[in-house]
């Protein structure tokens, strides 16, 4: 069940969700049929709830958006990218723990 914390980002509304957001955002660029996103789906929806309000959390499904993950050079996934004030501020790539993740969202506070 996914977490009502985490956008659903298109390529649509990228800029404005994450190139214009006032919070930090990590954006995790998934696909339905990806197994390793899957399994770090639970971890981002924790995280959501855990860093409401300091740090928002957005998901981009690849097959329905292709245009951002091509301009940002996602080429396997789960990618996770962290942003601030429109800047990427570092990146993870594949389903680590969630300490690692953490690790991340801590260079944006």
């Amino acid at each position: 069940m996914a977490s009502d914390k985490v956008l659903e980002i298109t390529d649509a509304q990228f800029e404005a969700d994450v190139l214009k957001s006032a919070t930090p955002i990590l954006v995790d660029f998934w696909a339905t049929w990806c197994a390793p996103c899957k399994a770090i789906a639970p971890v981002l929806d924790q995280l959501a709830e855990e860093y409401e309000g300091k740090i928002k959390i957005g998901k981009v499904n690849v097959d329905e958006n292709p245009a951002t993950p091509g301009q940002y050079g996602v080429r396997g996934i789960p990618t996770m990218i962290l942003f601030k004030d429109g800047e990427i501020v570092d990146q993870l790539v594949g389903a680590v723990p969630k300490n690692q993740v953490e690790n991340l969202l801590q260079k944006a506070l």
